[in-house]
């Protein structure tokens, strides 16, 4: 499916915003901007989606530049945005960052390429553009969607025919298209292969997906304590695939 129609059809401006549980990737991803950036950064946001980041960046009061391929994600960042002077958006692809300078910017999120691109040689020029307009020493933040969690979530929640399926191959690798699946160690490697130097990794929503029920229905009180347990664990090695989102922090060496 073309990305056009993908998101035509998916209510990505509610995704993180729609329930307890779905409010769980942001606040945890906010937790590692505010940690990360700095005072003064240039920030550029890479697949910025309908702009949650981009906005709540520029409410802060931060220089932003917002790219975005899909189109009805534009139009609706551009009405959330409306006129803040410190938001530039842009309609482009990940792929070819062309329209600015080598080591533009201070901060930069990717948070939304690499659920699409399937090709190692995708996803290493999506990532060294991202380097290449960043400057050195400057952080850069990788989304990824856990091809293991994929496989639970798809089992327990979302298809009860998975495990009859062709929609894995060898390896219980599932297959790509619209979104993509790495595992940890391919986020690793990839990591490396780009020469990026590891700042964190963590599980940006952990179990939220699959525990969103039980999550939706606790106390405040609770969900609270649930928040900090999850912030405890969420860069424990053995908690990082079990998560819908990942996110690799990296410094530009």
């Amino acid at each position: 499916m073309e990305l056009n129609e993908l998101y035509s059809q998916f209510n990505e401006e509610l995704r993180l915003s729609r329930n307890m549980a779905s409010r769980i990737e942001f606040y945890t991803t906010l937790n590692y901007i505010k940690k990360y950036i700095r005072k003064n950064d240039k920030v550029l946001d890479i697949g910025a989606g309908t702009g949650v980041y981009t906005q709540w960046l520029a409410e802060k009061g931060y220089d932003v530049t917002a790219v975005e391929l899909a189109k009805p994600n534009v139009i609706k960042m551009m009405n959330a945005i409306g006129m803040m002077q410190n938001v530039t958006i842009f309609e482009g692809n990940a792929l070819n960052l062309s329209m600015f300078e080598d080591r533009s910017f201070d901060f930069v999120l990717c948070m939304g390429p690499l659920y699409h691109l399937s090709s190692v040689k995708d996803k290493m020029q999506c990532v060294n553009e991202a380097k290449r307009v960043c400057k050195k020493g400057g952080i850069i933040f990788f989304a990824y969607i856990s091809n293991d969690m994929v496989f639970v979530t798809e089992t327990m929640l979302y298809n009860p025919n998975f495990l009859n399926s062709d929609q894995y191959e060898p390896a219980f690798k599932v297959k790509d298209g619209p979104f993509c699946f790495m595992t940890v160690g391919q986020m690793r490697q990839l990591m490396k292969k780009c020469g990026l130097e590891k700042v964190s990794h963590f599980a940006a929503d952990g179990l939220s997906e699959l525990l969103g029920d039980k999550i939706n229905a606790m106390s405040q009180e609770q969900y609270r304590e649930w928040l900090n347990f999850h912030f405890h664990t969420c860069e424990k090695s053995e908690c990082l695939g079990f998560s819908n989102h990942i996110v690799y922090v990296a410094k530009n060496v």
